[in-house]
């Protein structure tokens, strides 16, 4: 009976698991096709492999720049968003008066404000102080955007580290910054690994806010250099869908290579030592 049941929930699993795969293979299979058979067999095999789609997306979004400001923007953003919002949950963690409380809230109500609201705004104060047009503004509008929900994440995590640990650091002779990095900090690798994926994902398929930010055509992201295939009287859907594969390709691979430490940090924080 149980055997049966085991099966039948491995066979929901399977099914379930083709579902969501089923995007990319209609992104994969489609961009190697003409256009013309996009349009008229996009769930079929195609029936002229067309490899120089990807050629042809590389000259025109000009990949290697795209890429790389897409590269830098993602890590600038990870590594402030990091450091900034670790430093400041353990600040409000091992701090716990009414300031840090009263700051605390309003991170997490930070969290439920639509960004369309604050699109006008943003956009004005960004020219107001000169960092319209730049990579290096659009990272610190991603350390405004992002550090609520990392700060709510931090916090959360640290408050589970005994105190102890900490102390016992302080009598060996460690300064506040000592403790933190390097003993705060290691032991919390599994939420930033966590955090770092959620970031990566969030800052790399970003559209809206590179959209109005970045003007110059050097200075595009992946997602604005793919918007070029779209205009207002064609789409070119086969260069589309194999420049999708190009951008994602990146971030997927990512996203497996560290999946591996998110497991790694759940077991070991599951074993008690």
């Amino acid at each position: 009976m149980k055997s049966g049941r085991l099966f039948l929930l491995e066979f929901i699993a399977v099914i379930i698991a083709l579902i969501f795969l089923a995007p990319f293979y209609f992104i994969i299979i489609n961009s190697v096709k003409g256009f013309g058979d996009v349009l008229t067999n996009a769930a079929g095999w195609p029936a002229e492999f067309r490899w120089d789609n990807y050629a042809r997306v590389w000259e025109i979004m000009n990949f290697p720049k795209v890429f790389t400001n897409s590269l830098i923007i993602t890590a600038a953003s990870n590594l402030g968003l990091i450091v900034i919002s670790s430093m400041a949950a353990y600040r409000m963690v091992r701090k716990p008066n009414r300031f840090n409380h009263v700051l605390l809230f309003l991170f997490v109500a930070a969290m439920v404000i639509p960004f369309q609201s604050i699109m006008i705004p943003l956009v004005k104060v960004a020219s107001e102080i000169h960092i319209m047009n730049n990579l290096w503004g659009l990272v610190i509008a991603y350390f405004g955007f992002g550090v609520s929900l990392n700060v709510f994440l931090y916090h959360g995590f640290i408050k589970s580290i005994p105190k102890e640990i900490e102390e016992s650091a302080v009598v060996d002779g460690c300064n506040p910054f000592g403790v933190f990095w390097r003993i705060v900090f290691p032991l919390l690798k599994s939420m930033t690994v966590t955090i770092l994926l959620l970031n990566t994902l969030w800052i790399w398929n970003d559209f809206l806010l590179p959209m109005l930010f970045l003007n110059s055509p050097e200075l595009r992201t992946i997602p604005l250099a793919s918007f070029s295939f779209f205009g207002q009287y064609t789409k070119q859907w086969d260069l589309a869908l194999a420049g999708l594969v190009m951008g994602i390709a990146p971030i997927l691979l990512f996203l497996l290579v560290m999946q591996k430490h998110v497991v790694a940090g759940i077991t070991a924080g599951a074993v008690k030592g």
